[in-house]
């Protein structure tokens, strides 16, 4: 490391291989890392330079494609973009267990976004909360106002709500975003009729933004899982104790949904849109009734046979930023075949379910590890130095000596190679 300051002036005006080269000088960066850096793959470096700031790279992650999905009697290809090993293949296989029930069956509530106004120094805010409420069609008609085009396609301001907290008047914005994720949409409404809550509250306004607790924009999925599909009551049960402990143990609660995370950030990040916001409008909802719980529900239903539910806002898009620009996730909806938001929120929803299904039945089966590491056992090949058709004979002893480790894969690439041609 040879970087004495990072006070780079001017650095944002620099081109990307201008700024790669830059860094590579300060940081002691070889040339192969540089021409690595260098390699965009297929997204151009002139597209990245547009999308964030200060562009030297990218970041390529694998792409999978999930099959056997039913979703509402339609059986897409759903692409996944992840590194973790095993998430594609849980998807794959939960949702063969299920064809026999029909599959996923899908809900969503209207696309509505919520943007806050935050109001301080309300001399009196259960008075002005009263005259806010009375306000709205006024209030209506500034937000409108802001976005013709969202009111043409059918959005547009739907109605406000507003909270006392202590000090603070909170004003919501509920806004029908149609096939937007909505965030720039919100925040200019939040902009532009803030001066008047402020007037007409006797307050100021201070924050003005969206809220990624999308609770007014919910997806729901249901599938059953038949006894014999699964391998009888004993896993049934398994699950569902798996299912209880989740909801009862915030500790056990964050890496079940965690898991449920694995497949919905997946084909969020596949297609161009925000994980961030996905993830953290899961876990806060997740915490709605004041306890960090499972965002799914396990039950055992008449018959005896498994049934799961997920219930959670899904924020997503078609329309602007990534979805758009980055011509890769261009290429997943195309795969997709998806024609608005509400139907992506739904296979998305649909993969979450699938993926919490195939980690329960692994935890209450034979462990999350033997899975997950026969799968992991290839990127454990590949950091021990392994190259093309090494990879799988390494990974392959590793599996059959049942200890995944780079010290035993090196060991067996060694031993591999030694062997004569």
């Amino acid at each position: 490391m040879t970087i004495n300051s990072s006070r780079i002036p001017g650095f944002y005006q620099l081109s990307p291989r201008e700024r790669l080269r830059k860094v590579a000088d300060l940081s002691g960066l070889d040339a192969t890392g540089e021409a690595h850096l260098a390699d965009t793959g297929n997204l151009p470096a002139e597209t990245a330079d547009s999308m964030i700031e200060n562009v030297i790279g990218t970041l390529n992650i694998p792409i999978g494609v999930a099959t056997n999905l039913m979703i509402d009697g339609e059986e897409p290809l759903v692409p996944m973009a992840t590194e973790e090993s095993s998430v594609v293949a849980a998807v794959c296989n939960a949702a063969r267990q299920c064809r026999a029930s029909g599959g996923f069956y899908t809900d969503t509530s209207s696309p509505i976004m919520i943007a806050q106004v935050q109001l301080l120094g309300v001399s009196n805010p259960d008075f002005a909360r009263l005259r806010l409420l009375e306000a709205r069609d006024e209030i209506k008609r500034i937000c409108d106002a802001t976005d013709p085009v969202l009111l043409e396609h059918g959005g547009g301001f739907r109605d406000i709500e507003v909270r006392v907290l202590e000090d603070m008047v909170i004003v919501h914005l509920l806004v029908d975003v149609r096939d937007a994720m909505g965030a720039n949409a919100v925040n200019s409404m939040a902009e532009a009729v803030a001066p008047s809550l402020a007037e007409w509250s006797g307050g100021e306004s201070r924050l003005r933004i969206l809220s990624n607790l999308a609770d007014r924009r919910l997806a729901r999925v249901r599938a059953t899982w038949h006894l014999d599909q699964i391998g009888g009551e004993s896993v049934r049960d398994g699950i569902l104790a798996a299912y209880r402990f989740a909801d009862l143990d915030p500790y056990r609660a964050a890496t079940h949904n965690k898991g449920v995370m694995n497949g919905v950030s997946a084909v969020v990040l596949a297609t161009g849109n925000d994980t961030r916001a996905v993830e953290a409008g899961a876990h806060a909802y997740a915490a709605r009734t004041g306890r960090y719980r499972s965002l799914t529900h396990w039950e055992a239903g008449r018959d005896g046979s498994l049934t799961g539910t997920l219930e959670m806002p899904m924020p997503v898009g078609l329309i602007g930023g990534a979805t758009r620009a980055h011509p890769t996730a261009r290429r997943c909806l195309e795969i997709l075949g998806v024609n608005s938001a509400d139907r992506l929120a739904r296979i998305i929803v649909a993969v979450g379910l699938a993926q919490n299904f195939a980690a329960l039945k692994a935890l209450a089966t034979t462990g999350i590890q033997k899975g997950h590491m026969a799968l992991h056992a290839k990127n454990i090949a590949l950091m021990a130095g392994a190259e093309g058709a090494e990879v799988a004979l390494v990974a392959d002893e590793l599996v059959k000596q049942g200890s995944v480790r780079v010290d035993i894969a090196q060991a067996a690439l060694a031993k591999l190679r030694s062997k004569p041609e």
